[in-house]
């Protein structure tokens, strides 16, 4: 049986995953620019699926832009 991708990470595993120091990671969360965790009883997680919408264009909020 092969290795499980998780759909779901820590700060530490998510900032890893955008090549960022954890500080930076979540300074760009605060600041809307990344995604904000879901929380999972008392443990706060990002949603992989979130993180590579933001770095494929997905997540851009239409809202923000003026035509």
């Amino acid at each position: 049986m092969g290795r499980i991708a998780p759909i779901a990470v820590a700060e530490r595993t998510a900032a890893k995953m955008m090549d960022m120091a954890p500080s930076d990671f979540r300074r760009l969360v605060q600041s809307g620019s990344l995604p904000s965790p879901v929380r999972i009883s008392s443990l706060e997680r990002w949603r992989v699926s979130d993180l590579e919408s933001v770095l494929n264009g997905n997540a851009m909020n239409e809202d923000e832009f003026t035509w």
